[in-house]
């Protein structure tokens, strides 16, 4: 007889092996240093859209708008804030003494003065300068339509950098997007708004900006009648090496042919306004990770959010998450204080850190392995990676 089993040998103990890894509960997959355990997670097919004849072209992702529940702390109109707006800005030497503080209150004409913290960060080399402020301190010191706005306090106060208009501007940031303090924190453009603030890009809290170690106290900001706060006498009450910025130099110019022509006041919070913005926002959470590549799964998974499920596997919402994965990698993206799954302003940074934690931004065979652990097949993978680059053409 020969020494080999049975064919009949054989099949039982195949059998054997697949009860007690089904009996297991999980499946355990080893490719290189990577471990993922599935908690009897399938692979999740993608529902066929129905071909619609006679549509014009889908739109594009600049015009798709994300939608979400609204936030209820988000939204128009504050709480009685009379806006106060500043006169003169100066930056003192040094912290401005309690003493000074009560001077500069009695120069003619000043009504309101306020000190607060500054300093300077750079992202990649560039130089941004900064205000700490507390929200409810400096809330009036603002223009009125940025004083209604409580959304824009409610982000300033979690964290968040409410960056000036013209800095969105002349730096290309992004609503929503991380950017890397050279040498420091991750900060992320919770808002912009038109802050009237000459030479200043931005303001943080003032806990962020004592962490960013900024300097207390030497930011002065005088308010009172227009035209009027004696610029001298600030400078003279500051000291040597203080730097004095007029805001109001339009009041103070002797003939003034029209009133200027006043830019609308845009205030802009939390959320960026097009799929693409959130796409490109969200990459920037996980360094070297195209936005291509989470507009392709978002494209896959939902149709940029037009089929949110349940899908018959159980994933949820725009980037179609299991549950399970959700609450280890899911993000509060627009800082509602919420992680909402169905959310598109959670889900696709939620879906770029997910990716970013198999080391999507490594690229390359990293990449292909983070999006085949999204979802468990290598057909899956080409399919986004080809939408990827069909995007990357499209948009360049």
């Amino acid at each position: 007889m020969s020494g080999l089993p049975s064919l009949r040998a054989v099949m039982l103990m195949v059998i054997a092996v697949l009860a007690v890894c089904a009996a297991a509960g999980g499946i355990v997959v080893i490719m290189d240093d990577d471990l993922v355990r599935t908690v009897q997670e399938p692979v999740r097919r993608e529902p066929r859209i129905q071909p619609q004849t006679g549509q014009s072209a889908a739109p594009r992702l600049d015009q798709i708008v994300p939608t979400a529940a609204p936030v209820k702390d988000f939204g128009q109109g504050g709480p009685g804030v009379t806006s106060t707006p500043p006169r003169v800005l100066a930056i003192a030497p040094g912290t401005v003494p309690k003493q000074t503080r009560f001077r500069l209150g009695e120069l003619k004409h000043v009504q309101k003065v306020i000190v607060v913290d500054a300093g300077a960060v750079k992202v990649s080399g560039t130089a941004l300068n900064l205000l700490a402020v507390d929200p409810s301190d400096f809330r009036s010191w603002t223009p009125q339509p940025v004083a209604d706005q409580p959304a824009l306090w409610s982000a300033l106060a979690r964290g968040g950098l409410v960056a000036d208009a013209g800095a969105i501007r002349k730096f290309g940031m992004i609503l929503g997007a991380m950017y890397q303090v050279d040498g420091g924190p991750r900060l992320r453009v919770a808002a912009s708004a038109t802050l009237g603030l000459h030479g200043v890009d931005g303001l943080v809290s003032a806990d962020l900006g004592r962490s960013l170690g900024f300097a207390p106290g030497v930011a002065v900001l005088l308010h009172g009648k227009e035209g009027k706060i004696s610029e001298s006498g600030v400078r003279k009450l500051l000291g040597k090496g203080a730097q004095v910025v007029v805001l109001d130099a339009a009041a103070r110019t002797a003939k003034q042919q029209q009133p200027a022509q006043q830019q609308p006041q845009q205030v802009n919070v939390g959320r960026p306004g097009s799929y693409l913005e959130l796409y490109k926002a969200a990459a920037t959470r996980c360094p070297g990770l195209s936005w291509t590549v989470l507009a392709a799964i978002g494209q896959v998974e939902s149709s940029h959010g037009r089929n949110n499920g349940p899908s018959s596997a159980g994933a949820l919402g725009p980037m179609q998450f299991m549950p399970a994965t959700w609450k280890h990698y899911g993000v509060d993206g627009d800082g509602d204080g919420k992680k909402d799954i169905w959310s598109p302003y959670d889900a696709v940074p939620g879906a770029a850190n997910y990716l970013c934690a198999n080391k999507a931004g490594q690229g390359g065979e990293r990449l292909r392995k983070a999006i085949w652990f999204y979802n468990h097949s290598w057909d899956y993978v080409n399919k986004v990676m080809g939408i990827a680059e069909a995007y990357a053409r499209t948009y360049a």
